[in-house]
């Protein structure tokens, strides 16, 4: 099944806005618990592993869970609604923040991708993806 949005690379680039959440989050595992268990801490994602169930929760309800607060993680999110078979947004986006020395851990929803930094480099991430988008505008004029 084909996903609706835009494959552009350079468009996608440009037409790209990227906001930063307020709120710190961490990413959390549950070896043995179910879903029951998790959905309780208003998990932001979860993805099934082979070794349990990855939970992104914010850093309060961690706490509330039980589970490590640390690393912590603010999470960008980019407003392009690019399709899910779009080639290249993924990779220009983590040359962008490793040419900045900051990790990236990239989650693609079905309407937009999120990025999630560590939460002390998170205003350089930010600015790092606004000058991305700003130099593919250049280029499409």
């Amino acid at each position: 099944m084909t996903s609706h949005g835009g494959t552009d690379l350079q468009v996608l680039r440009a037409s790209m806005e990227a906001s930063l959440s307020e709120e710190s989050f961490v990413f959390s595992t549950f070896p043995t618990g179910g879903m029951d268990e998790v959905t309780e801490f208003s998990p932001l994602g979860l993805f099934w592993e082979n070794e349990g169930l990855t939970a992104i929760l914010s850093v309060e309800n961690a706490g509330k869970a039980g589970v490590e607060t640390q690393p912590c993680f603010r999470r960008i999110s980019l407003a392009v609604h690019s399709s899910l078979e779009a080639v290249g947004l993924t990779a220009a986006l983590s040359k962008a923040l490793a040419e900045a020395g900051i990790s990236a851990n990239v989650v693609a929803a079905y309407y937009h991708d999120h990025i999630f930094v560590p939460e002390d480099k998170a205003e350089a991430a930010l600015d790092a993806l606004i000058e991305l988008s700003r130099s593919a505008q250049a280029s499409l004029d």
